[in-house]
């Protein structure tokens, strides 16, 4: 199934709410910081390297690595299913796929285990709030059926 495939097949079902996050607007600062630090290894990998392909090469993977933050990421909840679109890719998951979830002050970790994993950062899907967070958690409770001391249990341990 294509993105587009997948982007319809939410349209048609009943959709819950859809918010859009763009964290450097959040955070200017930041933004800044990092962009300094991005042209400042670039501009050295070129003076080392002597070689704009690799000053270029550097700008590109760093860029990329950090893509998210720069760039704005809309997440979708309808009555089946979680969409997470990016600008490279879109992601679609049933919301049967989760069997529980961590909270933390920024977003959501959906995770496919009942129980804590190392492969849950890898497998899950994380929810970044935009100001939404009581929606968005109603919203996630309705759907993942998790035992409440469980996941205040999980949450307190992983604080630690």
């Amino acid at each position: 199934m294509t993105d587009k495939e997948k982007t319809e097949v939410l349209i048609d079902e009943k959709e819950l709410m859809q918010w859009t996050t763009h964290p450097i607007k959040r955070r200017p600062w930041v933004a800044l910081s990092v962009s300094l630090f991005i042209l400042a290894v670039s501009v050295s990998v070129f003076m080392t390297m002597q070689s704009v392909i690799f000053g270029l090469f550097a700008i590109i993977v760093l860029f990329a690595s950090v893509a998210k933050f720069y760039l704005p990421t809309t997440y979708g909840l309808s009555s089946h299913r979680v969409l997470i679109k990016s600008t490279t890719q879109t992601i679609v998951k049933e919301w049967t796929l989760f069997r529980s979830y961590y909270v933390d002050k920024n977003g959501v970790l959906l995770s496919p285990f009942a129980s804590p994993s190392r492969l849950e950062n890898f497998r899950g899907l994380y929810l970044i709030f935009n100001d939404n967070r009581d929606a968005v958690m109603a919203c996630i409770k309705e759907h993942i059926t998790t035992d409440e001391s469980n996941v205040k249990q999980q949450l307190t341990e992983g604080s630690k």
